[in-house]
Formats: structure tokens, C-alpha cells, sequence
């Protein structure tokens, strides 16, 4: 049986659907309350502001998507399968979040400091030893000699894009709702087999 819900549990689920749909100027608190089944004042309890919400769901979902990333670098295993499975859990973490991009455009837009903000959570990765390990196999001839900011661009236009432009596809290519849903889970094995082409050319691929 499913646990059910606390309230300050419930405030944050709907706090973060309303979030990412109309980010932080998009939406009031009444508008959360709204969604949790709650009164404001109820929010206004179990969190002093809207900010503070904010940051807190924001937080939450990067941590939960980088700690999956470094679990993955620590592991004993060929680079090669790292970036995969990185590859594949941004496409994935997107396919969960389609309104996330969007999301980060908007704010970065909103806020210049932003990122900044959350920057310590971004620099866990870079203490992982996955851009060492990267570099090694660079120097090896194993992978494509390439730097960290294109290989981070690569992954994020290949891996994003295709959420961002779901409306546009479904409009002009005359697709269902389930339909582009289906067509954007065959497009993840695609977009892994191409980078993994790309930044291993001399590589056998499984």
C-alpha cells in the first residue's frame, strides 16, 4: 500500500508541478495552496515564503539527479559505461521533468545569480574524478579530444531539445500526445548511440 502523503510532503509536490510549469513570477502562493488541496495560510506554516519553497524544491531536484550522477562516477567501471549511463540519466531525468529546461531558461533569465546560488551542488561532480578520468582517456586516444564545456553542451542540446520542441512536433508532424511521448523514448537510444559515437570513435559500442 502506497504511504500517503504528509502535509509539508503534499505542499512540496505541488509546489514543485507549479514551479516548473510557470516558474517563481509565474505563480502565487494561493496558486500552490490551490494544488496541495490547502489553504495559503497552511503553506504559509510550513514555509515562510515563497522563496524559500522555491529554492527548497529547486534544491531537492538537482541534488536527487547530480547524487544519481555520482553514484554512477564512483563506481568501478570503463568510462565509456559512465557516460552512458550519464547520457542516459539526463535524457531520462528530462523525460520525468519535461518542463525543467524551460524552467532554467526562464530563471536564469529572472535571477542572473541563479545557478549561483546552487553552484556547490554542481561542484560535486567535479570532485567525483570524472573529468580526470576523462582526460586520461583523451591522452590515451580512447576518447575524442574534446573539452568538458562541449562535451556538457553536446549532452544538454541533444538530451533537452527534444522536450523543448515537443509542441512544436506534435503541430507540425500531426501527432498524438502519445504518440510523441513514444516517439521521445525511441529518441533517447538515439541521441545515446550518437554521442557515444562521437566522443569514442575508436571504441566498439554495446
Amino acid at each position: 500500500m502506497k504511504k500517503e502523503l504528509s502535509t509539508e510532503d503534499k505542499i512540496k509536490e505541488a509546489a514543485k508541478t507549479v514551479f516548473l510549469q510557470k516558474g517563481f513570477s509565474g505563480c502565487t502562493t494561493r496558486e500552490i495552496a490551490k494544488a496541495a488541496g490547502m489553504n495559503v495560510a497552511l503553506v504559509c506554516y510550513y514555509f515562510r515564503s515563497k522563496d524559500q519553497l522555491f529554492q527548497l524544491i529547486f534544491q531537492s531536484i538537482l541534488e536527487e539527479f547530480v547524487f544519481s550522477l555520482i553514484q554512477v562516477f564512483q563506481e568501478e567501471m570503463p568510462l565509456q559505461d559512465k557516460m552512458r549511463i550519464l547520457i542516459q540519466k539526463r535524457y531520462e531525468f528530462v523525460e520525468k521533468n519535461p518542463e525543467f529546461p524551460n524552467f532554467i531558461h526562464n530563471e536564469i533569465k529572472r535571477n542572473a545569480e541563479f545557478m549561483q546560488h546552487n553552484k556547490k551542488v554542481f561542484d560535486k561532480i567535479a570532485s567525483s574524478g570524472i573529468f580526470e578520468e576523462a582526460l586520461i582517456a583523451q591522452q590515451k586516444g580512447e576518447m575524442r579530444q574534446i573539452d568538458m564545456f562541449h562535451i556538457t553542451m553536446l549532452i544538454m542540446s541533444n538530451c533537452d531539445f527534444p522536450f523543448i520542441s515537443r509542441n512544436f512536433h506534435i503541430s507540425t508532424q500531426e501527432l498524438t500526445e502519445e504518440e510523441m511521448t513514444e516517439k521521445l523514448s525511441e529518441h533517447r537510444h538515439i541521441v545515446s548511440d550518437m554521442l557515444m559515437n562521437y566522443l569514442f570513435p575508436n571504441t566498439t559500442h554495446s
